[in-house]
């Protein structure tokens, strides 16, 4: 066997193609970006940018799953406060005070509806209790907080994770519809989009989709929903390490963007001499919402619906279909 002459040039390996690198193809990065960058024309409604994201994430897969995924958290909550320039404190703490009552209702039959449920379907005790948190308050952020306090498995909190990434995006499409043909206020569908959507994301897709007041006032009944994050999830550790299976170290996440979201609203009451500007970060933070559906969607995939299994997707439906319509009934009788 001949060996090359010294000095000479060893032999390159043979290249690499991207797919079998990992690296997705230019066409499918480009397709992605275009579709990204649709998202971002005025008057592409949140309903059509999320079905864009979950075609091309069902079928093609996103070329950037890891990252679009981490993008659409921070862009939300980066949305959510622009949002807050839209609204002064006055009205932001008016619209609080009102919720309050309904959201505890509704968080407290939520959890016990959810739990009894997760019992009589025979759900695993972890994977039941995150869905009934998610649903009773705020989707995957709930999750997210509650799965560590538990001490919840990946995998469970990886199927309560699907099961209300699937309901949000049916409830995007879904409630707007209802709401027309029920002939909802504004502040009706404000009331039953904050009660019965799980994520912020959705609520602020579909109110945004209704009209302008209802936008501004479903996301002020959200994000207070959403503080109840943190006295369920300690209250979980709590009873946890009660029982004798230790904290685990686990540390509950405050949604530290919600005071970002008051400290915009204080802003338009302290200086009302900035409307122009504070017009324009609400048209720019409604725009950012929708691309940050997009990206949503574009994170759903078929492992995603394969890792839902039936009882836990039934449990989410059940309690889902029992706060909508409970909510709605509700709602219609008393506003």
């Amino acid at each position: 066997m001949s060996t090359p002459a010294s000095g000479a040039a060893a032999p390159r390996p043979p290249a690499i193609a991207p797919e079998a690198s990992g690296v997705p193809p230019v066409w499918h990065r480009a397709l992605f970006f275009a579709l990204a960058a649709g998202a971002l024309i005025p008057g592409v409604s949140p309903a059509l940018a999320l079905g864009a994201g979950a075609v091309l994430g069902l079928t093609l897969g996103s070329p950037f799953p890891a990252r679009g995924a981490k993008v659409s958290k921070w862009l939300l909550k980066a949305c959510v406060v622009g949002l807050g320039f839209g609204m002064s404190l006055g009205a932001v703490l008016d619209v609080g005070r009102a919720g309050v009552l309904v959201t505890a209702a509704g968080i407290a039959f939520a959890l016990g509806l959810g739990l009894l449920l997760a019992r009589l379907l025979g759900v695993d005790r972890e994977t039941g209790t995150l869905i009934s948190g998610g649903t009773a308050i705020c989707g995957g952020s709930a999750i997210a907080a509650l799965g560590p306090a538990i001490g919840a498995r990946a995998e469970a909190m990886g199927v309560a994770l699907a099961t209300v990434f699937v309901l949000n995006g049916v409830a995007l499409y879904l409630f707007p519809a209802i709401g027309h043909a029920l002939e909802l206020s504004q502040h009706q569908f404000a009331l039953w989009a904050a009660i019965a959507i799980h994520d912020t994301s959705s609520v602020v897709g579909a109110a945004s989709s209704y009209g302008a007041e209802a936008l501004a006032e479903a996301t002020v009944l959200k994000l207070t929903r959403a503080l109840w994050i943190v006295p369920l999830a300690t209250g979980a550790a709590w009873l946890r390490q009660r029982r004798g299976a230790g904290s685990g170290g686990a540390t509950v996440s405050v949604p530290w963007f919600i005071a970002l979201f008051a400290l915009a609203s204080s802003v338009v009451a302290l200086f009302p001499a900035g409307a122009p500007a504070y017009a324009v970060i609400v048209a720019v933070a409604r725009q950012g919402l929708v691309l940050t559906l997009f990206l949503i969607g574009a994170g759903l995939s078929r492992a995603t619906l394969r890792a839902v299994g039936v009882r836990p997707l039934v449990q989410g439906v059940l309690l889902w279909l029992a706060v909508a319509g409970a909510s709605l009934a509700a709602i219609l009788a008393w506003t």
